[in-house]
């Protein structure tokens, strides 16, 4: 419970994991939340789409809400506003283009209108509630985006949202130094830092490096050129169209996200394109491949996404043929690997050549990597450190780092999600834990989906299942049930196993029938125990048991 006096800060999403970012500081009566983003689920969370942070540690504290402050416009920053809004309504805050990209999605859920948006610039400030926050231009893969020094009432707190110092950035200033140096002599209390990267030795590649790997590559191909990337690296994107352009190719977009935050970007005036370099599907087929780009998203393997409906050759409009060259503009997100490896295998088997970063710097990371992370530390000047944004072994190195660097390993705190870290007369200390954890999306919708649903997916996706039909007669359990199985086994070529499993679980119906036993909850919960330690034992493995009752 946050004392009268003391600073909260929770990390509801963010913390041993890439993707979900979500932070929350309260001082008595006054709260805001920096950032709102969603996770990709991993391979085995069927049916699952994405996840987003469990908020509801804000629900009963709405009045006390002063806004959502945006660092940028990621998906894993921003993608959870349209779910959030729906339950909790508060101001919006974040840069021009930061809150088209909201405004959008908002659109799409028909909240738009009754959101609250407003717009912030680098180098000007903000008053909410009992904060101030001061926002620094920093360079990212998106334009827009911005650290946070946040002055409270205990002191300030500088957030960095995803950043990168790039010495040559392309249409874009480089980091505000001096700005993050004023609040390193100004005297800043706690230090949230990006750790992405901290794994990576040296510093991350300029942006400029990629723009001229483009520019080479695609006037030596021959072919059509495909190339995927995050729909919002809006860097990447205007390197693309310019590269084309010199190629003396037109790009053609493939899909709505991508078409949409290319929309955004031009309007307000991040993305620059050439007179006519714009072209629809249609007219990209009547042109020559040599003539041609399809843009598009896929890069991290997301199976609706157009690069990998045309790898499974089930888009609609779109097929690999053989002499394309493709290029993946992106390196994979920890933990979509083995989606981006299965995409690029059935793009080779298809006759495409693929290119990815490790053949060529097609991809520019936009963290910061080791070397950075320092100079971040050496400009703040941090008494405290918290690493934020990663998995645990990324906020692991990034604790490591600033003990190098020289921050007392007392003052460093590696704090899991939920975790309620207190801040009061310069001191800082853990303070029990708050209600958090992960919401999962269905067909963009929240579902309520707990871990025993995911537990019998996933049952279901490794051992099939088999379904016993028991007919109920006069309040009496019938005798002559009857198996259905589907991904387990063919129990026509296994008949002993097939008469065991029979045999037990007419044993258990003249059992309940026998002891009068009839509630049927209590039955089935006999049957699936029975059947799954009779399988496990038999096979190894037991499939999903589904007792059905049929009253005739």
């Amino acid at each position: 419970m946050s004392k009268e006096n003391e600073l909260s800060i929770i990390s509801l999403g963010g913390k041993g994991e890439v993707g979900s970012n979500m932070i929350v500081l309260e001082y008595q009566n006054d709260i805001i939340v920096l950032d709102t983003g969603t996770l990709f689920p991993e391979n085995d969370c069927f049916g699952i789409d994405l996840i987003i942070p469990d908020f509801s540690y804000l629900i009963n504290k709405q009045d006390k809400i002063r806004g959502f402050v945006f660092s940028h416009g990621h998906e894993d920053h921003i993608g959870a506003i349209p779910y959030i809004m729906d339950k909790l309504k508060a101001p919006l805050y974040g840069t021009d283009l930061t809150m088209g990209l909201i405004e959008s999605k908002l659109n799409d859920f028909g909240l738009d209108q009754k959101a609250d948006l407003n717009v912030i610039e680098a180098g000007k400030s903000l008053k909410l509630g009992c904060f101030e926050i001061e926002f620094c231009h920093v360079n990212h893969s998106i334009p827009g985006s911005v650290a946070m020094g946040i002055h409270t009432p205990e002191g300030l707190i500088v957030y960095t949202g995803d950043y990168k110092f790039d010495q040559t950035p392309v249409n874009n200033p480089q980091t505000d130094y001096e700005k993050l140096s004023d609040w390193g002599q100004e005297g800043v209390l706690l230090l949230l830092g990006d750790s992405t990267n901290s794994e990576r030795e040296g510093h991350s590649l300029s942006e400029r490096v990629v723009a001229q790997n483009l520019n080479d590559a695609f006037k030596l191909v021959q072919q059509r050129i495909i190339i995927s990337t995050f729909s919002t690296n809006i860097h990447r994107i205007q390197h693309i169209f310019r590269a084309g352009q010199k190629a003396g190719r037109k790009v053609a977009v493939v899909g709505r996200s991508m078409l949409n935050t290319i929309e955004i970007a031009a309007r307000t005036g991040y993305l620059k394109i050439p007179d006519g370099m714009l072209i629809t599907i249609n007219e990209a087929e009547k042109l020559d491949p040599d003539k041609v780009i399809l843009l598009m998203t896929g890069s991290q393997g997301e199976r609706g996404a157009a690069l990998t409906r045309i790898s499974r050759d089930e888009h609609r409009n779109l097929k690999i043929n053989p002499g394309d060259t493709v290029f993946l503009s992106a390196t994979p997100i920890p933990g979509n690997e083995v989606a981006v490896g299965k995409t690029m295998n059935k793009l080779f088997s298809q006759g495409a050549e693929v290119i990815y970063h490790e053949i060529l710097d097609v991809h520019a990371t936009g963290h910061a990597c080791r070397e950075e992370l320092k100079m971040m530390i050496n400009l703040t000047k941090p008494t405290y450190l918290v690493p934020v944004h990663g998995e645990f072994r990324h906020l692991y190195h990034h604790a490591q780092l600033g003990k190098d660097m020289g921050i007392p390993v007392e003052n460093i705190y590696i704090v899991e999600n939920g975790k309620r870290i207190n801040l009061t007369a310069g001191k800082l200390e853990l303070d029990g834990d708050v209600s958090s954890g992960k919401i999962f999306l269905e067909n963009n919708k929240i579902m309520p989906v707990d871990s025993r649903v995911l537990d019998s997916r996933k049952k279901l996706a490794s051992n099939g299942f088999i379904c016993i039909i028991i007919k109920n007669k006069d309040n009496s359990y019938q005798t002559d049930t009857e198996f259905i199985t589907r991904g387990y086994m063919d129990l026509s070529k296994k008949k002993a196993l097939l008469h065991k499993a029979k045999s037990l679980v007419t044993d258990l119906i003249k059992k309940a029938n026998r002891e009068n036993i009839g509630e049927w909850p209590v039955v089935k919960r006999e049957i699936v125990d029975t059947l799954n330690n009779y399988f496990y034992q038999k096979e190894n493995h037991s499939p999903l048991i589904l007792p059905e009752l049929i009253n005739i």
